[in-house]
């Protein structure tokens, strides 16, 4: 069994037997690897970030930190196998989940890369153009955006072990931050592989990388104003971290990505024969089974035009009936497993509320045993489309319920909303007046509205796909946070300030260029 310690000021360091966790293989229920940061000292960790980590990111420019990310997204993929097969073992994820984890986590570092070389040699954000302030150019006002000098937090969801980790390094390393990254028990077994190689590699300065493999510990009892929190994971745990006294009292930034129960919208213009009722078919099954149905974009709830519930059902049925479940490991095998025996307990749990008020079409079948931690896709067709417990409550599995309604664009938006706040929501239609109705009343609930129609049929990437360019995050129950959106994903490590002075000073040295009309 591994023993997985955490890197902290330069080193690896073990925790205590204190609450440690043991971690097995969710299809066998072999115990793979024990993990705790019992008795680690985490206010030197969030002290060496700040004198050591800091200073030495903030004297690079964006073009340097840009290449530090391509580096380490080239040295991730150099051992793209041996991780694959890690996340099988301890992730229970198939060949392809595996893959779009991994994948996923390089991308983001790689984008971000790109988007580093465009910024420049400057180590501050332009924000905006410069304004007059008195009766003449000469007093002058310039936004910029400057990187926090503190420590970014980040506590990660265990269905991305990879790709959640990544993506919030690569924002705030770009933006000159240091990170303590604290991933998912349940995987912290990849995420801790992952962990190994970069600070292995060298490639990072002293402090701007550590990891805490095991719990939060009193690891937020030490963070101060300059610092923040980007956390992943259930809405009751995002509740908990918002409101730590210690984080409210200080004034520390906190991001929270947490439930979402994402809808997909059928309209009823879309034809059985049509390419955007084929994608929606399509993506539908993907969400269902892709990570076992354990992706915060998943689709949990299917709006269908009442009439047409029992076609949908059969062809999603066909498409669903052609996806082997069984073991990750396998080639061939296209639904993994649950990532542990308390997931399949949670999907017991929500799947047993979910049956009160729909009825089981496709699936339903739940093992009475831990091991193997597996649930064969399932779709429910509910009862009633207003029921409480299909807009409450998240099955974080490969289930989701379809929800008759009679075709009008507002009665499908309002069950929509009914969810409380989404990360995403896919609307399917060639009807225009339709679809632009339909995005303008689910925006506020949505941090990203997916359109499908015929014309991007084969060029549209998948409404569950998290695109480093596109924002991440969502309102309400989602969180209220927001992550990625290109450079606005260094927007939360870094302070806007008004720079207010003489325009030859601050236009010279803090706009986008020279304005040329007064003199340093």
């Amino acid at each position: 069994m591994q023993i997985l310690e955490s890197y902290l000021q330069g080193q690896w360091r073990p925790g205590t037997d204190t609450g440690a966790r043991d971690l097995v293989n969710p299809f066998t229920g072999e115990t793979l690897a024990r993990c705790s940061a019992s008795g680690l000292d985490l206010a030197g960790a969030c002290a060496y970030a700040r004198t050591v980590g800091g200073p030495a990111l903030r004297a690079l420019t964006f073009v340097e930190r840009a290449g530090l990310l391509k580096a380490l997204a080239g040295a991730i993929h150099e051992q793209r196998e041996e991780l694959i097969t890690l996340s099988a073992a301890n992730g229970g994820s198939t060949r392809g989940d595996a893959k779009f984890d991994l994948d996923g986590a390089t991308g983001t570092l790689a984008a971000y890369a790109s988007f580093g070389k465009r910024l420049g040699d400057r180590r501050f954000l332009v924000d905006g153009d410069g304004e007059q302030l008195g009766r003449t150019p000469r007093f002058w006002v310039q936004h910029v955006r400057v990187p926090l000098t503190g420590v970014a937090v980040h506590i990660n969801a265990f269905n991305f072990p990879g790709w959640g980790m990544a993506e919030k390094m690569a924002c705030a390393l770009l933006a000159g931050v240091p990170v303590i990254e604290k991933p998912g028990e349940q995987t912290a077994q990849i995420a801790h592989a992952i962990a190994r190689i970069v600070a292995d590699s060298g490639i990072l300065p002293d402090g701007a990388f550590q990891f805490v493999c095991g719990g939060v510990e009193d690891l937020l009892d030490h963070l101060g104003p300059q610092d923040c929190v980007a956390f992943t994971g259930s809405a009751a745990t995002g509740r908990v971290v918002r409101g730590h006294a210690g984080l409210v009292e200080r004034g520390v930034r906190v991001n929270v990505e947490a439930d979402s129960v994402n809808a997909a919208v059928l309209a009823p213009d879309v034809d059985d024969d049509s390419a955007t009722y084929e994608e929606f078919l399509s993506n539908v099954v993907m969400d269902m089974t892709q990570k076992a149905g354990q992706k915060c974009t998943a689709v949990r709830r299917i709006l269908v035009p009442a009439e047409r519930v029992d076609d949908v059902v059969e062809h999603l049925g066909e498409q669903l009936g052609r996806q082997k479940v069984g073991d990750p490991s396998v080639d061939g095998t296209r639904v993994g497993t649950l990532t542990d025996a308390r997931q399949l307990a949670h999907v017991r749990d929500g799947l047993a509320a979910l049956r009160a008020v729909a009825d089981v079409r496709i699936g339903g079948d739940v093992p009475s045993t831990d091991y193997p931690a597996q649930v064969a896709p399932t779709l429910l067709v509910a009862k009633d489309s207003d029921a409480d417990a299909i807009h409450d409550h998240e099955v974080f599995g490969p289930v989701a319920t379809i929800l008759p309604y009679d075709g009008d664009v507002r009665t499908a938006t309002a069950l929509v909303n009914r969810g409380g706040g989404g990360l995403v929501v896919s609307v399917y239609s060639n009807d225009a007046a339709w679809t632009e109705t339909a995005v303008l009343e689910l925006a506020p609930f949505h941090g990203r509205v997916w359109i499908g129609s015929d014309r991007v049929k084969g060029q549209a990437l998948p409404p569950g796909m998290v695109l480093p360019n596109v924002v991440h995050g969502g309102p309400g129950r989602a969180g209220a946070g927001e992550e990625l959106g290109g450079v606005r994903g260094l927007d939360f490590y870094t302070q806007r300030t008004a720079v207010q002075g003489f325009q030859g000073f601050v236009a010279k040295r803090f706009g986008a260029a020279d304005v040329g009309s007064e003199q340093e």
